[in-house]
């Protein structure tokens, strides 16, 4: 990342490409809808109460497909993270190399789990009981637990990040974490929207609410999707190991930047507009067209994008950005499961083989959704609070974590 040291504030153009993103997204599956003649009123009601819809059945051949494809995309980058674990060094000098690196991992940890740590842990520990049951005199509370849970897992990953490095974004970077906040809010109620389209979650157990009531009652969880996310983006690039050998991965380098801004701009707004006309063959692209929207208008402008590393191979950032959403979305379902209020899916082709209420392969959705998180801390954060993902890595060749440069977000 190269960012000045002293934060800045966003320069008119920057927020040029958030006010066309938000455009984009909120006009372009409108005019789909308009297109296949039905009428727009139902998607601009407010609360935009989903329900559940009938959608296509399984299919095999969609679903083999899909796994197949999936599987192929991330299939090279798990190999080459084995490949260069220490268990799979080669020669005896790589062995006693990455024999070194590992010690040197285990010995830097700067500081005991923190107190706060252990009381997130707890107080998390605690709201997940309680989700799952059912006493009666937690009933006033039983459709709210998912606040505080999410609130509990924020602080515990920051803790753990400080433990590991002596850093977090709860503690030393203050005003960024706090951002992630009501950022997180808006940005969610944009997938809420385009759900709307694609009708492949609708929510249960939360009972009859009033305008108002359905705002803040939503609002409020869905502020805690980016700071989850990025904080155990942060967390994940504490370990090393969790993405070895991807700062020298396959190079991705945009050379033609306005080129390949328009062409990823058509697709992207193809996209938006399809999910509108086509919704239940078109549904994934809920979750990708939004981060080319971004980046294709961040490559017209010739703006940086989250992309940057991989020119150079260095995949770091991104792969702990999609890791992150996939933990996080593995504790969204599995705390969902048993509480009284949550969601459940309705997705065309592929719902089978359910974990928890998601489908097996609806989990691949989180993978884009992680750097789409990125992108839009990125852009709308960054140049104001020196956002992105903080490296703050145990090993660094064989400098010393206090003796290595400071990154941005730690000065």
């Amino acid at each position: 990342m190269s960012q000045s040291a002293t934060p800045f504030r966003a320069s008119p153009p920057h927020r040029i490409v958030i006010a066309w993103v938000v455009a984009a997204i909120a006009i372009l599956p409108l005019i789909g809808v308009l297109l296949a003649g039905r009428s727009v009123q139902p998607y601009l009601e407010f609360p935009p109460i989903t329900r559940p819809v009938a959608h296509e059945p399984f299919s095999w051949p969609v679903f083999i497909g899909l796994a197949v494809v999936i599987a192929g995309m991330l299939a090279p980058f798990v190999i080459r993270m084995l490949r260069s674990s220490p268990f799979a060094a080669g020669s005896m000098a790589d062995r006693n190399h990455a024999a070194r690196a590992t010690f040197h991992e285990r010995r830097v940890s700067l500081c005991r789990f923190p107190w706060w740590g252990w009381l997130a842990l707890f107080w998390t520990l605690g709201w997940w009981f309680l989700a799952w049951t059912r006493f009666e005199w937690m009933q006033p509370l039983q459709p709210h637990t998912f606040l505080p849970l999410w609130l509990g897992y924020i602080v515990l990953v920051n803790a753990l990040t400080f433990r590991r490095t002596g850093h977090c974004m709860l503690l030393h970077r203050p005003r960024y974490f706090l951002s992630l906040f009501p950022l997180s809010a808006a940005f969610w109620w944009f997938f809420e929207y385009l759900n709307r389209f694609v009708q492949n979650w609708h929510y249960v157990g939360g009972g009859e609410l009033s305008e108002w009531e359905y705002l803040v009652r939503a609002t409020l969880p869905f502020s805690t999707v980016l700071p989850a996310v990025l904080g155990t983006a942060e967390c994940l690039t504490a370990s090393p190991r969790c993405s070895a050998g991807l700062d020298q991965f396959v190079t991705l380098e945009f050379k033609n930047r306005k080129t390949w801004g328009w062409t990823l701009l058509i697709g992207s707004a193809v996209g938006l507009f399809g999910i509108g006309l086509w919704p239940d063959y078109l549904f994934s692209l809920v979750w990708v067209a939004p981060l080319l929207l971004i980046t294709s208008l961040q490559l017209i402008r010739d703006e940086p994008t989250i992309f940057n590393g991989t020119a150079h191979g260095d995949w770091r950032t991104l792969w702990a950005a999609a890791l992150a959403a996939l933990i996080c979305g593995c504790f969204w379902e599995m705390w969902n499961f048993y509480s009284l209020a949550r969601w459940e899916y309705a997705v065309p082709f592929v719902h089978r083989f359910k974990l928890f209420e998601m489908p097996l392969l609806g989990y691949a959705g989180y993978l884009p959704f992680g750097l789409e998180c990125l992108a839009v801390a990125d852009l709308c954060l960054s140049r104001e609070f020196s956002g992105g993902v903080a490296y703050y890595r145990a090993v660094e060749g064989a400098t010393d974590l206090a003796q290595r440069k400071p990154t941005v977000a730690e000065r």
